[in-house]
């Protein structure tokens, strides 16, 4: 059977952070779904078809050939299974990530059938989608936070 991993979020931005997940993540299944989720409960910072084409950039560049990206709304576990997938992927900075992740992961296991699989972000704990447009939003250089694709695309939001 095909190892398939789902990994969601609504990446905004998607950060060095969530692509080492991807890295580390493509290592270990056959395919791997980024899900870039609507989340109706926090506010877009950034337009998600701009953002889904600069992860498939950046993803392309490194030649990761098992990994796609999605565009999707509702349940994570509804659109994993659409896909075939058989576990969902998911990132930890630290503890706290953990005891959050883990009541989800309880419910999608009970409800949906869907074992959780967890990466450690390691040297990149510390860094977040909202750290990043923090510094951004203060005129900080983001280049080394972000993919250079998802760079540009925050950049040229600047610009707008």
């Amino acid at each position: 059977m095909e190892k398939i991993g789902f990994y969601a979020g609504s990446f905004d931005p998607f950060t060095n952070g969530h692509l080492q997940i991807v890295i580390k993540a493509a290592q270990c299944f056959d395919k791997i779904i980024i899900g870039l989720a609507y989340n109706s409960e926090k506010e877009v910072r950034l337009d998600k078809e701009k953002m889904r084409n600069a992860i498939e950039e950046t993803i392309e560049e490194l030649n990761l050939k098992n990994v796609e990206v999605t565009l999707y709304d509702g349940l994570t576990a509804e659109e994993a299974k659409k896909w075939g997938a058989n576990i969902l992927i998911r990132g930890l900075r630290n503890g706290t990530d953990y005891q959050y992740e883990e009541n989800i992961a309880e419910n999608n296991e009970k409800i949906f059938g869907l074992d959780t699989c967890y990466f450690r972000a390691g040297d990149l704990g510390y860094l977040s989608s909202s750290l990043v447009m923090e510094l951004w939003n203060n005129n900080v250089n983001i280049e080394a936070y972000v993919p250079k694709q998802i760079a540009k695309l925050i950049n040229e939001k600047n610009n707008n």
